[in-house]
C-alpha cells in the first residue's frame, strides 16, 4: 500500500481516549456500564483505531448509526457488542443478524422483521427498546412500551437486553430545558417501572448522552453513552467545565508549502477580499475546504505555530488557505502548523465551531478521508 504523505493531516491522540473515560468513569461511579458511541467514523477520528482502544480500556459496547459501519467494526475483528442507534432498511436487517448486531426497536412491524429474520437465521439477537420521551426522532410511544416489550418477550428469535431513550437538551444550562430533561426522566422512569410491573426484566436501562453524564446523575441509570465528551469537548460550550477535564483528541495540522512577501494592498486569495495592511509575509498552507476546513473561516480564524497565533488572510480555497505571518518571520516552508486541537495556545474544535455557527461534532466529522490519521 502506498504511503500517504500528505503536509496536512490529523493527529489522533489515543492515551486522551485513556484520560476521558477516565473522566466519565470518575462521573458515573464503577458498577455503570459504559457504551462508547463510534458512529460517523467515531466522529472523524477512526472507528477501528478509536473502538480498540475503548474496549482495552474497558467499555462494554460500541455504537454505530449504520449497519455498514457496524460491519467496518466485525470485519476489522471487533467481536464486542456493537449498538445499532438507527432504524435499518429492510434490505439490512439480514446483516444486523448474520453480524450478530444489537438493533435498537421501536415499533410492532420493524421488530418483527428482525424476529422473522432471526428465526430464518436460527439466531436469536439481542434488542434495546427505545422509547421517546421527548427528543422527537425515533422511539415509542411511553405508553406503548409495555406492550412493545411483552412482544419482544415472546419472540423466539429476539432477548429484551435494555430499555433506552434519548435527551435533546440535557447539555443546556437553561432553566426551561432542565426542567424538560427532568421530566423525560421521569416519563422514562414510569415506562421502566410499567414494563417490570408486567413481569418483564428491561434488562440494560440507559439514557444519558454527555450532557446528562455531566448534568444529570439521576439519568445515569445502568450504563451510559458517551459521545462528544469521549472526543475531548462538552456538548454545550456554556456547561460549567468543573466537572471533568476532557481532553480533545484530534488535532489538525499542516505544513507551509510556499512563503512570500507581498507588498502593502496585496489581495489574497478569491474574490480579493482581503488586502495587506502593510508588507508582510504570506503562507500558503496546502489544507482547504475539500479537507474539512471550512470555508466559513475565510479571514476569521487563527492557526498556531511554535505556540503563537497567526490570521487567515483571505478565502479558504478548496485545497489551500493562507495565513499572514507579519512583516517579519522566521517561518520556514515544512514547519508544522495547527489548524485546531489540543495544545495549550492552540484553536480547538469548539473554538473553530463557535466562528462557523455549528458545534464541536461537526468540525471533527468534517475532516474528510483524504486526511490521513496518525495514531499517537
Amino acid at each position: 500500500m502506498n504511503e500517504n504523505r500528505r503536509a496536512t493531516r490529523a493527529r489522533i491522540y489515543l492515551k486522551n481516549i485513556d484520560h476521558n473515560l477516565d473522566c466519565i468513569r470518575k462521573l458515573i461511579g464503577p458498577e455503570r456500564k459504559i457504551c462508547t458511541a463510534v458512529k460517523a467514523d467515531a466522529y472523524g477520528h477512526g472507528a477501528v483505531e478509536v473502538s480498540k482502544r475503548a474496549l482495552e480500556w474497558g467499555v462494554d459496547f460500541l455504537a454505530v448509526a449504520t449497519v455498514s459501519e457496524a460491519i467496518i467494526l466485525r470485519e476489522a475483528g471487533i467481536e464486542a457488542p456493537i449498538i445499532l442507534f438507527s432504524i435499518a432498511m429492510d434490505r439490512e436487517i439480514e446483516q444486523i443478524v448474520s453480524y450478530n448486531l444489537t438493533p435498537f426497536v421501536a415499533d410492532p412491524v420493524y421488530t418483527n422483521r428482525i424476529h422473522e429474520e432471526a428465526v430464518r437465521q436460527k439466531k436469536t439477537i439481542n434488542v434495546h427498546l427505545k422509547i421517546d420521551t421527548g427528543m422527537g426522532r425515533i422511539g415509542v410511544q411511553p405508553d406503548e412500551a409495555v406492550d412493545l416489550a411483552g412482544t419482544i418477550v415472546r419472540s423466539a428469535g429476539m432477548r429484551l437486553e435494555g430499555v433506552c431513550t434519548h435527551f435533546p437538551v440535557s447539555d443546556s444550562p437553561e432553566r426551561e430545558d432542565i426542567d424538560f430533561t427532568r421530566e423525560q426522566i421521569r416519563i422514562f422512569n414510569q415506562a421502566v417501572e410499567s414494563i417490570r410491573k408486567r413481569g418483564i426484566d428491561p434488562g440494560i436501562v440507559h439514557a444519558a448522552n454527555s450532557g446528562a453524564i455531566i448534568a444529570h446523575p439521576d439519568a445515569h441509570f445502568d450504563m451510559v453513552r458517551p459521545g462528544i465528551c469521549l472526543y475531548g469537548y462538552y456538548p454545550d460550550q456554556r456547561m460549567d467545565k468543573s466537572p471533568a477535564d476532557f481532553k480533545p483528541v484530534m488535532e489538525l495540522i499542516s505544513r507551509p508549502a510556499f512563503i512570500k512577501k507581498v507588498k502593502r494592498g496585496t489581495s489574497i486569495s478569491y474574490g480579493r477580499t482581503w488586502k495587506a495592511p502593510a508588507d508582510t509575509w504570506i503562507a500558503s498552507l496546502p489544507a482547504g475546504y475539500a479537507d474539512g476546513y471550512n470555508r466559513l473561516l475565510s479571514s476569521k480564524a487563527e492557526v498556531s505555530i511554535g505556540g503563537k497565533r497567526f490570521p487567515v488572510a483571505g478565502r479558504v480555497c478548496m485545497d489551500q488557505f493562507m495565513i499572514d505571518l507579519g512583516p517579519e518571520t522566521d517561518i520556514t516552508v515544512n514547519v508544522e502548523v495547527i489548524l485546531f486541537g489540543p495544545g495549550q495556545g492552540s484553536p480547538d474544535a469548539a473554538e473553530i465551531g463557535g466562528m462557523t455557527g455549528t458545534i464541536p461534532y461537526e468540525v471533527t466529522c468534517a475532516i474528510n478521508k483524504r486526511v490521513p490519521r496518525d495514531y499517537v
